[in-house]
């Protein structure tokens, strides 16, 4: 199977968060299950230390109706492992992020991304035309290239296109003025309510959703969350007309990364048979943070410090928690707002709280693996990829039950003693501190919290798993683009748009 990928980001050219990951391990999973896969991603300015190879032959003029640009590709080659081809414009994508600076979003991200996918449809229509595979399939990723399965569902191709689109967060849909619409080429037939209209705007995620034969998300969880209207957030209707096309998959996790039987970022290896190590890591983590070395547990926050990650919550709950048994490690970045609290309260309480405001990746590792639990009190989470790292680690994730989080761990009360880990339900402080007074006390029985250690690494999210769910997706894009297209259901009033 030929398959292509559309996505804002992707490691190693690009990253702003997990989606970035995610595009780099799906595509070598799929690679090396044979299929032949290419990602196509912008060529941000974080690739100039890359060693790129120009296509001159694929360059276009693309029209934008108030303006031409011109779409450079480019080729990376990674050793044993899938092409990626980055669509280069410098007016566009020669900037210091992704979709904005410290300042916000770029003005322009309309026109940006609309650019993209027109780029990224037209190399990929040339690209199948010049040697047919068997089958073809695109999956598009997020707003930025939710243009792509309109175009090919509107424009058609001369071969029969299997179309995908994967929504991992609706909180920014690519929403943008309705004169930007122009730009897009399509018909003003398709600006309405059945189309890519949203209260008199343009959504990109509802050219997506729309257009592409599959719609996915990632979790089970939260693809039933976004047929509400708090996740789904205005696009609930959309998603449940076309309920019947919706699937889900969990990420995966990279177990040749993130296994500590073989961690080389760790001080000192162990696996389910030899604990040992664990504890020299866990001495380690306590030294790099100034922890006080005792028997509490050390609860560890991997995040960005955002609301939606829970910060309100740990912000009120923050009293509380520095009564309970347990030291605290937080590492990321975010809201200056989060950080100040948390600057003051490491500061505050030395030896008890650890702090680093920043991301790297080798201390990740060094907290999965040192750290006794983990803490995601996400007041919405899609999939969530840190509680899988966790298992892995026997570091016990203690969870908010909303999204992949709710999906991918198991709870020790309800489960009866067969749990992967602690949830909490209610988004109070209350029940956050309820789950970890509950973890502390599983911790104090050596022989019930190594069963449970145990029982988390014994856990299977391996990407090779998400791949073949996806395989079966695309089998199922491809049948259904074979099919004569039905007329639209039509979208009941306005509720939902």
């Amino acid at each position: 199977m030929e398959i292509f990928f559309v996505t804002p980001e992707a490691v190693p050219c690009s990253r702003a968060g997990g989606l970035g990951d995610v595009l780099y391990h799906l595509p070598r999973a799929l690679f090396k299950m044979g299929h032949q896969v290419t990602v196509l991603v912008p060529r941000h300015r974080m690739t100039e230390e890359f060693s790129l190879t120009e296509l001159p032959n694929l360059r276009r003029e693309i029209d934008l109706s108030i303006n031409r640009r011109t779409a450079e590709y480019y080729s990376l080659n990674l050793p044993e492992a899938h092409k990626i081809i980055l669509v280069g414009c410098d007016e566009y994508f020669d900037r210091p992020g992704i979709y904005g600076n410290e300042f916000g979003d770029y003005d322009d991200n309309s026109e940006r991304f609309i650019f993209f996918s027109k780029a990224a449809y037209s190399v990929i229509g040339d690209l199948i035309e010049a040697s047919p595979p068997e089958q073809v399939v695109i999956h598009c990723h997020d707003w930025p290239t939710g243009l792509v399965p309109m175009y090919f569902k509107v424009l058609k191709s001369q071969q029969t296109v299997g179309t995908i689109f994967t929504y991992h967060n609706l909180s920014n849909q690519g929403t943008f003025p309705y004169f930007d619409f122009p730009m897009t080429g399509l018909d003003w037939s398709h600006f309405t309510i059945q189309g890519l209209e949203f209260h008199g705007q343009l959504n990109l995620t509802k050219a997506g959703l729309l257009g592409a034969d599959i719609i996915s998300t990632v979790s089970h969880r939260f693809a039933r969350e976004t047929l509400g209207p708090e996740l789904g957030r205005g696009l609930e209707g959309v998603i449940r007309e076309r309920r019947r096309n919706l699937r889900s998959v969990i990420h995966g996790v990279d177990y040749d990364l993130w296994d500590p039987c073989c961690d080389h970022y760790l001080k000192a290896n162990f696996a389910p048979d030899n604990l040992a190590g664990k504890s020299i890591c866990r001495d380690v983590l306590t030294s790099l943070f100034g922890l006080t070395a005792d028997d509490r547990p050390i609860v560890a926050m991997l995040s960005r410090f955002l609301a939606r990650k829970g910060m309100d919550l740990i912000t009120l709950a923050m009293p509380d928690l520095l009564k309970l048994p347990m030291k605290l490690v937080f590492m990321g970045t975010g809201d200056d707002h989060y950080r100040s609290v948390l600057t003051e309260t490491a500061q505050a309480n030395p030896g008890q709280v650890g702090l680093k405001l920043s991301y790297d990746p080798a201390l990740t590792h060094l907290i999965m693996g040192g750290a006794d639990i983990l803490l995601v009190p996400s007041q919405y989470e899609p999939c969530g990829l840190e509680q899988l790292y966790a298992l892995k680690y026997g570091t016990v994730p203690v969870v908010r039950a909303t999204g992949g989080l709710d999906d991918t761990v198991n709870d020790e009360l309800a489960m009866n003693g067969r749990g992967t880990g602690f949830k909490f339900t209610d988004f109070t402080p209350e029940a956050l501190i309820d789950a970890l007074e509950t973890a502390i006390t599983h911790y104090r029985n050596p022989e019930k919290w190594r069963a449970l250690m145990l029982r988390c690494m014994a856990e299977d999210y391996s990407w090779e798993r998400a791949a073949l769910a996806y395989v079966e997706i695309y089998q199922q894009a491809l049948k259904l683009a074979t099919q004569p297209e039905k007329p639209p259901v039509p979208i009941s009033g306005r509720q939902g748009l």
